[in-house]
């Protein structure tokens, strides 16, 4: 057995760079740049540490374009190279100077932070460029400027540059397909796009690319509301004013700065649109977020920033590992601890921000038993009455009404005629009309057993019963006045299908109503968002639909004595009542609707013609 070593050929290599590498022409802008900050860096370390000469004020990166020569310029006042080093950082490929220098001079300073790792970047020029050159002088003294040129093959020249100050001079000689790079416009926009919180000036020809302080480097102590909204609109120029924020700054396990904003969700607001901005080391990593961010907090807004954070070589994208998740859990609680802070401490302000920040808040429940342990303190419902509560508040009140029972409506505003019931019985009653709010009881249902939640039309419960008026004797046949009732508006409906129960309910004013089976209904729910068409169909063959009427009504205590007089009209009038309960609790298919309006039309034709002829007697 022999060890050998793997032998790399350039020409190879390059061709792989130049088409492979990087997905997008344009990242060779934010390569360059970035390894021009670096230069800048090593300087300031240096100097810091006595071993350089340099001013704060000279530092600056210049991008210069020349249309008539085909060129891109990017000089930067760095620290330079001499022969030697040009040769170990430029001529070996994969060959980190970041990575070298840090193992030479040790900053401890931790903001002292590379952005370049791989050795890789300056490579990618050659994606735009049919040759490139690099005049450079380093800032040691008495060094001599070298000038080293290539026109991406495995061969290169060096030979005695001409520059006359400390830094890099890069020349790219644009081939004939890159055209759009000498377009200033068309730089400008990519320079903003990568480079807008670099730490050194970046200008472009005169103008300064990076004039806005990245606000999430600065401590939250330090930082005023109305700075946090400047740099909201900044980011998000077309945007609403964000709800509140929360700015995150971490130091151990992992090094982790950003700022991420709860926006307001209006009608056209895009759930899925990937806004949070993941940077490295203030360089313009994504705009997708999702491996760093949990799903339920994909609608948040803002910038997350982390040396740490492991990318690809190309810095286009996250490679997953352990440090990611850790990231993910850590911003997971950082917002369930500032969502519970709020909730503490401004609860109105809290209660006026639900509507936005319900969402979030529900789906993390349903997706991280974490969150939901960290956010069930605050999980807000509003009553009937206008009063937000918790589930545990609920049930304190009404425990010796309800026992275990949450009652609730999906829409209290078409439930008025029968909430009032549960209003004069004393029993509270939430508002759940969120899409997701039935999986969502589900999961609660999970986790609280026994406590279940029922809608208030999913069963005939003793508290809207007055059980002192239930015609409950028995006549000769065996049968009670209210069986009667209900076998005489079974007849009339003549639909097998349709159940029908007459219980005294609690309010003479309400002549019936429609109980569907809570679980029934929830399946049908389900179902309706997988195939509408499917559940429009079982909305009339569900089992646990009932027809109750209410044998304290004077409607139906009417119908038995019009039967004989008019037995169309009272058929006509059962149905009617039975349909009304159905549209009153929008359980009236479209297809019978027709119908419907045609009977009613009728209805009151012959009512009219039973009143004319009594006056007229």
């Amino acid at each position: 057995m022999s060890k050998q070593k793997l032998q790399i050929h350039s020409e190879n290599i390059l061709p792989i760079i130049k088409r492979w590498l990087y997905s997008d022409k344009d990242i060779f802008v934010r390569e360059l740049v970035s390894n021009a900050c670096d230069a800048i860096r090593k300087v300031k370390i240096l100097r810091d540490q006595g071993l350089a000469e340099a001013r704060d004020e000279d530092f600056k990166v210049e991008i210069h374009i020349n249309k008539e020569a085909r060129t891109l310029k990017f000089i930067d006042t760095g620290i330079g190279m001499d022969a030697e080093e040009v040769q170990k950082y430029i001529a070996q490929i994969a060959f980190s100077g970041a990575e070298d220098f840090l193992q030479k001079y040790k900053s401890n300073d931790e903001r002292d932070q590379f952005i370049g790792h791989f050795g890789l970047g300056f490579y990618s020029a050659y994606m735009v460029a049919k040759k490139v050159e690099i005049n450079t002088l380093s800032y040691k003294p008495n060094a001599e400027p070298v000038l080293w040129e290539c026109d991406g093959g495995s061969e290169y020249l060096i030979e005695k540059g001409t520059r006359t100050t400390r830094g890099t001079e890069i020349t790219l000689f644009l081939d004939e397909n890159s055209d759009e790079y000498l377009d200033e416009h068309r730089l400008n926009e990519i320079l903003n796009h990568y480079c807008s919180f670099l730490p050194y000036p970046v200008y472009l020809g005169d103008k300064l690319i990076n004039s806005k302080l990245p606000l999430w480097i600065k401590p939250a102590s330090e930082c005023t509301p109305n700075d946090y909204l400047e740099f909201y609109r900044y980011l998000y120029p077309m945007e609403e004013d964000p709800l509140f924020w929360v700015h995150l700054n971490v130091d151990f396990p992992f090094h982790l700065q950003g700022i991420l904003y709860f926006p307001k969700m209006g009608r056209d607001f895009d759930n899925k649109k990937n806004t949070v901005k993941l940077y490295c080391n203030r360089v313009f990593v994504a705009d997708n977020c999702k491996d760093i961010i949990p799903n339920y907090l994909m609608a948040l807004r803002g910038v997350i920033d982390s040396p740490d954070i492991p990318l690809n070589v190309s810095r286009s994208y996250l490679q997953m590992d352990r440090t990611v998740r850790q990231l993910a859990n850590h911003i997971s609680k950082k917002v369930s601890d500032s969502l519970g802070a709020l909730y503490r401490n401004e609860r109105e302000r809290f209660i006026t921000c639900w509507h936005d920040v319900s969402m979030v808040v529900k789906l993390g429940i349903l997706e991280d038993d974490k969150f939901y342990d960290r956010v069930k303190e605050f999980l807000i419902w509003k009553n009937t009455d206008g009063t937000w509560t918790t589930i545990e508040e609920y049930l304190e009140r009404n425990r010796e009404k309800t026992k275990d029972k949450i009652f609730y409506t999906r829409d209290a505003a078409h439930a008025n005629h029968f909430l009032d019931i549960y209003k004069q019985r004393g029993v509270e009653v939430l508002c759940a009309d969120s899409p997701i709010d039935q999986y969502l009881m589900q999961f609660l249902e999970r986790k609280l057993s026994p406590v279940a939640f029922q809608r208030i039309d999913a069963t005939i419960d003793d508290n809207i019963l007055d059980k002192d008026k239930e015609k409950n004797i028995l006549d000769a046949s065996g049968k009670t006045e209210a069986a009667h009732l209900a076998d005489f508006v079974r007849s009339k409906l003549d639909d097998d299908k349709i159940m029908v129960e007459a219980k005294s309910l609690a309010t003479a004013s309400l002549p019936g109503f429609i109980v569907i089976d809570e679980n029934q209904r929830r399946m049908r729910d389900y179902m309706m968002h997988l195939d509408p068409s499917q559940a429009e169909k079982m909305m009339h063959t569900l089992q646990g639909m009932t027809f109750v009427v209410n044998t304290n009504n004077p409607l139906m205590s009417a119908l038995k004595a019009l039967d004989p007089i008019d037995p169309e009209l009272t058929k006509d009038l059962v149905k009617q009542a039975y349909e009304l309960s159905l549209l009153s609790q929008r359980e009236m298919s479209p297809a019978v609707l027709n119908e419907f309006v045609l009977r009613n039309n009728r209805v009151l034709e012959k009512l009219t013609l039973l009143a004319s002829r009594a006056q007229q007697k």
